[in-house]
């Protein structure tokens, strides 16, 4: 059974590695900057979007009821509606208090202020807002939904925060730390591969076909035609290399040498959908993502620690030690992901 104890053991450092909460600071600022965006982008038009049947652009009731199909509880802005009117607050009170909130809530979290209560907030009203508004809603805001979750789980509040500095609190378990930045990372890698491999088995990508259709089609055509035809082999390239990063992200984005390249590609990527289709959003919100996954001096190499890390991370360590004491093993894929073990 010492084959199943070592695979075990390699099964569990992998999912829980030793990490600091830098990638947590990244992750929460990021994700505060992105709800004050996205609520400062749709200000003019949350009303014209949100309003019941005969007061919006299409009614919140229609998309309320195509969500009800997958499930009657999801969140929805209705349901704030409702509430309010049991209390005598008109729909359009509840909507501008919704957006408020959301405002505020991003303003926390980008100063770490109210850290899991500002996350759980913001998740819940964006989560309402892209399911009322699902006949708009778009990549950004499931990727947005999905930040939020993640963050609002996560072992808050990081030492950035404004709530460390005024309660100071124990050093979070590196390995929790550790362990939900793992399932940022699987999950971003499932979703390139199949993004990626969608892509393969079309043709259209291949030839610059849909990159042509994306960059061409209203209100995405940012670039002029005539500019597209002059470079038209361009888009083939491009076509074909967005095809293979994607594919290629969960095997090159672990490894050492390749995984600075790697992200680079996926980051100069999303900033490119971002200038040249103006989906601002959407490239924000995977810049966050990717550089809390996987950023440079934020993941695998050495890291420069406090002395709160470093006594975390020996009582981490000695406690290992003393299992693996215990039942015969050793210890020595204790340092699997190049973290060493500070004097």
């Amino acid at each position: 059974m010492r084959w199943l104890r070592t695979w075990w053991k390699q099964v569990t450092d992998f999912l829980f590695p030793l990490e600091t909460d830098n990638w947590l600071t990244v992750l929460r600022i990021g994700l505060g900057l992105q709800v004050i965006i996205y609520a400062v982008f749709l200000r003019s038009d949350w009303h014209y979007l949100f309003a019941s049947t005969g007061k919006g652009l299409v009614s919140r009731e229609l998309g309320e009821a195509i969500t009800a199909f997958d499930s009657p509880f999801i969140p929805k802005l209705g349901w704030l509606v409702t509430f309010g009117r049991n209390i005598n607050i008109s729909e359009e009170t509840v909507l501008s208090v919704a957006w408020a909130c959301l405002l505020c809530m991003g303003f926390l979290l980008s100063l770490g202020l109210f850290c899991r209560p500002a996350a759980i907030i913001a998740w819940f009203l964006h989560l309402c807002a892209a399911e009322s508004g699902g006949l708009f809603a778009y990549g950004a805001d499931n990727f947005m939904t999905t930040g939020l979750f993640y963050l609002m789980l996560s072992p808050l509040p990081d030492r950035y925060s404004a709530d460390q500095w005024m309660v100071k609190t124990q050093a979070k378990d590196p390995q929790l730390l550790g362990f939900w930045r793992r399932v940022l990372q699987v999950h971003l890698c499932f979703v390139y591969f199949i993004g990626g491999l969608a892509k393969c088995l079309g043709s259209g990508w291949w030839d610059g076909t849909n990159l042509w259709r994306a960059l061409t089609r209203p209100p995405f055509n940012t670039i002029s035609p005539d500019m597209l035809v002059r470079f038209k082999y361009v888009l083939v390239v491009l076509g074909i290399s967005i095809c293979l990063i994607e594919v290629g992200y969960p095997i090159f984005i672990w490894m050492k040498r390749t995984r600075f390249f790697w992200l680079t590609c996926i980051l100069v990527m999303h900033v490119a959908i971002g200038l040249t289709m103006g989906l601002y959003l959407f490239a924000l919100i995977m810049v966050v993502l990717n550089l809390a996954a996987f950023a440079p001096h934020f993941g695998f190499g050495r890291r420069t620690m406090n002395q709160e890390d470093r006594n975390a991370v020996k009582n981490q360590m000695r406690i290992g030690i003393q299992e693996t004491s215990s039942d015969g093993s050793d210890c020595s894929s204790c340092g699997l992901y190049g973290f060493q073990l500070p004097d």
